[in-house]
């Protein structure tokens, strides 16, 4: 009461305020809950389809051409091609011999 009268607040006032701000806690409280149970559901879902998660490709594959912006086509080899992204592929050097082999040639070609 000695708060009120320092600030010079009237009682109506205060207890509006305070029921504001409690309502904006509970409307916080739901909104988080109501997220939370979205995640929930999520986390359910790749539980159950765990292949979502896998990649769809099988490699090792051949790039045929480049293109412009990045693009690649790749071949399959059974000869499928098909073009990507050529941000979402990684430089296959096989065993680790050959790995090797191709990173003197790699350095030799350098010089």
């Amino acid at each position: 009461m000695w708060d009120m009268k320092k600030l010079k607040m009237d009682w109506s006032e205060v207890a509006e305020q305070q029921l504001t701000e409690l309502n904006e806690l509970d409307e916080f409280r739901l909104k988080a809950y109501e997220i939370s149970a979205l995640y929930k559901e999520m986390m359910k879902k790749l539980r159950l389809f765990p292949a979502m998660l896998k990649s769809k490709w099988n490699g090792p594959y051949m790039v045929t051409q480049l293109f412009p912006h990045g693009a690649v086509e790749l071949e399959t080899k059974e000869g499928v091609r098909f073009k990507v992204n050529g941000q979402r592929i990684k430089m296959y050097l096989g065993h680790a011999e050959s790995a090797n082999e191709v990173n003197e040639a790699y350095h030799l070609d350098e010089v």
